[in-house]
């Protein structure tokens, strides 16, 4: 079965050459998303990582609804953060609040030396069609 891309038309501006998802037997892979405003996306960003990650995973959700899912389809995150140490915990709750209690996905937690738009966070997804 081939690949089949997505760009969600309402989703935040792409700010490298990649499609907002690609889908392949049921299974949907999200880009990585920042904490840009799709309706402002020349905006600065928002401060703090707390607002970053609120912002990141909203962003997530429109590409998950643009594509009749949700977080609770949501089956593996990847977070990447700027400042480790220091954002660790302010970042895991507000992360934690997206999704129903017991019900969170495999993740994996990294910290990187820089991410594109300067920002703090960014999360990728992989989900699964019912």
């Amino acid at each position: 079965m081939l690949p089949i891309h997505h760009m969600i038309d309402r989703g935040p501006r792409p700010v490298a050459p990649f499609s907002h998802a690609v889908e392949v037997d049921g299974w949907v892979f999200v880009t990585g998303q920042m904490p840009t405003d799709p309706d402002a996306p020349d905006a600065p960003l928002p401060d703090g990582v707390a607002a970053q990650t609120e912002r990141v995973m909203e962003n997530l959700k429109i590409v998950l609804g643009g594509l009749e899912l949700g977080l609770e389809n949501v089956t593996f995150a990847r977070v990447y953060l700027t400042q480790f140490e220091r954002d660790y915990e302010e970042m895991n709750e507000t992360y934690r609040s997206f999704f129903e209690d017991g019900k969170l996905p495999g993740r994996t937690c990294i910290g990187v030396t820089g991410l594109a738009v300067g920002a703090l966070v960014e999360i990728d997804l992989i989900a699964r069609r019912p």
